[in-house]
Formats: C-alpha cells, structure tokens, sequence
C-alpha cells in the first residue's frame, strides 16, 4: 500500500492529435507525495501538476493551463499511469501537447513495462467518499457514492450500427487495467472531421490513432480490439480524467452519457463538498 514510481527514465515520440506536431517526451521517476507533474522542457522547464486547479476546458481533449502555459490530451497518459498504480511521475516534453500514440494506453503501458515500478517509503493515499455526490447536464449525468473499491459503471449511447447503448462495468484492480481497457481507442465521426479541422483540431489525427466512424460503419481497415471497445475508451478517458485528484478514489463512479467537462465538474462539486470525502492511507475493508 506504499506509493510508487517508475524505475528508470524512458523516452518515446509522437505526434499531437489536434495539433499534429511531433512531440518529445520523457517519464522520469519522482520522489514521494509529488504526484504527477508536466515540465515543459520547451520552456525553461515550465511545472504543470496533473491537478483538477489547472484544468483550462474540456472539449475533446482534457487541457491544463497554469500562468499562461497550456497542456493538452493528458488522459491517456494518466489513465496509464493510474491504471498502473503509480503515484509519482515527472513527465517531460517539448509541446503542447501529450503524443497521441495509438490512441489508446497501451503504448503507455508497454513503457512502463519496459522500466518497472518500484516501491517507495510513504504509504499510499485515497479519496475515501463518505457520501453520494451527483452532478447532471441535461441528459449527461455521473455520480460518486461510497465503496470499498475503485469501481466504475459507465453508459454511452451514440445512434450508430457499432455502438447503440452500451454498458460497462469495471473494477480498478492489479492488472484490470490492462487486460480490460487499456487498449480501448478513441473514437470520432467523419461528419465532424470538417468542423474539427476548421477549428484547428485533429489536425493530427488518423486512421493510426483513432476510430473513425462512417453514418454506417468505420474507415479502419482493422477491426474493433473489443466488441464494445466504445464504451471502454469511456472509462479510460474517466480514469485518466479522474488521476487529476491526485489519489486514487474509494468510490463507484457512475457515468451516463459523460464527457471531460462532465467528469470535470463532478470532480469540483466533490471537493467542494467536504462531507463527502476524506483522505485515509490504507484501504479499509
């Protein structure tokens, strides 16, 4: 139940998805309590902590913003590093932006393989929910209510022939995190190329890194990594959304219909509600 770090640094490169330009970065180990921190080496090594205080929007993308310096698309990143039950992480680069990759974790994840985790002094902290806290968006909606572990029941529903209504439950625990969505892609539709390019966004995507949606079926050549592999690139985004609280959560998350702006807002309607949350160092069971 300590907290952990990376072994050793690994470097990798990419492109931006919406900004589509070629982006270095680096995971180097942290020291305990440090979290997840952005330095952008670009600028004088410019510190942005992965905090829910410098979220800036959340339109496709999760972008943080701290004294005019803006970090874009972190969540699959700190989907893998949560998922991979890491505490604390440097990430160094040269951008913008957070390299796309494959669109989904699972390069992230072969990374990390690569250098292992190591275990450091300091235990562990968790959000610990005491209470039921909601937040609704016209038809969009989430929830976090008490439970012992980190839980999430998400629910997409898109008037397409490969997604319909779809549900998915999962339990964030050794090893889920990989074998059940970690190589979910992201997703888009052809009818919203024309938009995205005209306010300069996606310019980096492409067939490599994303599904891409006809009104009847998809233009990749490659078929679909899960049969419902929409919705669990929903819990992804959540889970990599979520590591800006800075601690894993003792709670089920319940998610219909949600975006980043959604996870967003319940994540700030939660720490405002003082009652309904403390921090423990150990799992309680």
């Amino acid at each position: 139940m300590n907290q952990t770090t990376i072994k050793q640094s690994i470097e990798t490169s990419g492109i931006g998805h919406h900004t589509g330009v070629e982006v270095n970065l680096t995971l180097k180990p942290a020291p305990e309590n440090s979290g997840y921190i952005f330095v952008r080496t670009d600028l004088d090594n410019f510190e942005i902590p992965a905090s829910i205080e410098y979220i800036s929007h959340c339109s496709y993308a999760t972008t943080l913003l701290r004294r005019g310096v803006l970090l874009s698309t972190c969540e699959h990143l700190l989907a893998a590093l949560r998922g991979s039950n890491i505490d604390n992480c440097f990430i160094e680069l040269d951008s913008i932006e957070i390299p796309i990759l494959d669109g989904s974790s699972e390069n992230w994840l072969e990374l990390i393989e690569k250098v292992s985790i190591i275990e450091q002094i300091a235990p562990r902290h968790y959000l610990k929910i005491l209470k039921k806290v909601e937040f609704e968006q016209g038809d969009r909606k989430m929830s976090v209510e008490p439970s012992e572990n980190y839980e999430i029941e998400c629910l997409i529903d898109f008037p397409h022939p490969f997604i319909h209504r779809q549900t998915f439950n999962f339990t964030l625990t050794n090893g889920s995190f990989g074998r059940e969505i970690g190589s979910a892609r992201t997703f888009g539709f052809t009818t919203e190329i024309e938009m995205l390019r005209k306010a300069n966004l996606a310019l980096g995507g492409s067939l490599d890194n994303a599904i891409v949606l006809t009104p009847n079926g998809m233009l990749n050549e490659q078929p679909l990594r899960y049969k419902d592999e929409f919705v669990r690139h929903k819990t992804l985004d959540i889970i990599g959304d979520f590591a800006l609280l800075g601690m894993p959560i003792l709670g089920k998350l319940k998610a219909e219909k949600s975006g980043h702006s959604v996870h967003a807002s319940l994540m700030s309607k939660l720490l405002k509600t003082e009652s309904a949350w403390e921090i423990v160092e150990t799992v309680l069971s």
